[in-house]
């Protein structure tokens, strides 16, 4: 794939895929937008039906667009006035309903430049994408935007009382009221599984186990101002700058620390070296989670209740085995600190360890790495990537017509799940593929 540009195949419709689909439509490209489930502008974020699974962004920087910052509240006060307060946390499947109104709109405006399909994509070809029933999908271009794989932790082989992906369709029916559960991962998929749990009558306990047992920390009643990052926390080692953000939060919040390097994150990510990269991953990135990707004060609330309630207990540990026991699930893990404990014991196990990344064994990428078309980042945490978001092949030279777009681009780019972040990229893609 070569050359000019006219049809561009988008391989995923989430919100990356269909935000992507939708800026090349307006900017006079052509794309094809393939979905496996065909729920488009949805993906697994936006997808939930339950109200109180709430943004974890104020509704003021949800936007869409990046040149129109107020494009979501503005859309919340036409439809869903009573959501449309700019400081506040609107729940997911409106978002969804957002993202989905401007993919229509954009279609309806641009007619015949964004072909949607449902299917799943088995292949990268030369000239386009192969998909799994046999249909061929002709493109100048491909962006992979497949969002966030399922869990990993937990295998296919578990347990019947395993639910290794708590998303799937009926994931959590199987649940009795009273059931005692062990949840491994104490971060944002967790307090989704334990708010929908909780809002259906659930009456157990909860055990949540990580291997540092951080849960997410929670928004402000109202929005941080950023602090301007002193130079002291953008250069040097990693250390020094460690101890220049503890004395930031000191002065001035920790939120508001957090607030301030938002948006350099990705520049500073990208400007750093292998080794301060893994220093990051292998150290930082733990803390880093639970006090950049924050929950809204509604959701900290009913998760607070339960910890002090004693319905939610956290231990930090690293899991050993899974296996069955009487009556449910066990458990074997072994604490951060001390020798091992006696076994996890519960009616269920529910995987909410997080999005499990494999490129070498995912259908798509995998041939591509095997082929020599993509390489690895040196940390193996996703495929390597140029900074427009271009897949670099086996020796380091990026393919003109084939890109990453979203979580998937972790390993480039860092700060790449959260709209704000994915708007951004959008742009870059765009600009890529159509100058």
């Amino acid at each position: 794939m070569a050359g000019r540009i006219d049809r561009v195949a988008i391989v995923g419709g989430g919100f990356s895929g269909a935000m992507l689909a939708a800026r090349l439509a307006e900017r006079g490209a052509a794309s094809t937008l393939i979905d496996r489930g065909g729920d488009f502008g949805l993906g697994v974020a936006y997808s939930t039906p339950f109200e109180g699974h709430l943004l974890n962004v104020r509704s003021a920087k949800m936007s869409a667009l990046a040149d129109q910052p107020d494009h979501f509240v503005r859309w919340l006060q036409t439809h869903v006035p009573e959501h449309a307060d700019p400081d506040g946390f609107a729940p997911r499947r409106v978002f969804g309903r957002y993202v989905r109104d401007r993919l229509a709109a954009v279609e309806a405006a641009h007619p015949g430049r964004v072909e949607r399909i449902t299917g799943e994509v088995s292949a990268i070809l030369p000239d386009g994408v192969a998909l799994s029933d046999g249909r061929r999908v002709a493109a100048d271009a491909v962006v992979l935007a497949t969002g966030n794989p399922a869990p990993r932790t937990a295998s296919a082989d578990a347990p019947p009382g395993v639910v290794p992906d708590p998303w799937a369709p009926g994931g959590l029916d199987r649940i009795g009221a009273d059931d005692d559960i062990l949840i491994i991962g104490t971060g944002l998929t967790m307090v989704d599984m334990v708010l929908v749990l909780e809002a259906g009558g659930w009456r157990g306990r909860a055990t949540a186990l990580s291997r540092r047992g951080l849960l997410p920390r929670a928004h402000s009643d109202r929005p941080e101002t950023p602090t301007a990052p002193a130079p002291a926390l953008t250069t040097g080692p990693v250390s020094a700058r460690l101890a220049e953000a503890r004395r930031s939060s000191d002065r001035a919040g920790w939120r508001e620390m957090m607030e301030g390097l938002r948006p350099l994150t990705t520049d500073l990510w990208q400007a750093s070296d292998t080794p301060t990269r893994s220093r990051i991953v292998r150290h930082l990135r733990p803390w880093w989670d639970v006090h950049r990707h924050r929950i809204a004060p509604e959701v900290a609330a009913v998760i607070y209740r339960l910890y002090t309630d004693s319905r939610l207990v956290i231990v930090a540990g690293r899991v050993r085995g899974i296996e069955a026991s009487p009556g449910g699930v066990s458990v074997s893990w072994r604490p951060r600190r001390g020798p091992p404990m006696a076994p996890l014991v519960a009616r269920w196990v529910i995987d909410c360890t997080g999005p499990g990344h494999a490129p070498e064994t995912d259908p798509i990428t995998g041939p591509l790495l095997a082929d020599g078309r993509a390489r690895l980042d040196p940390l193996r945490l996703g495929l390597d990537l140029d900074p427009t978001g271009r897949v670099l092949d086996a020796r380091g030279r990026p393919d003109l017509a084939l890109f990453v777009l979203g979580p998937p681009a972790r390993a480039a780019f860092w700060e790449t799940i959260a709209v704000p972040d994915i708007r951004r990229r959008i742009e870059d893609v765009v600009a890529a593929l159509t100058t």
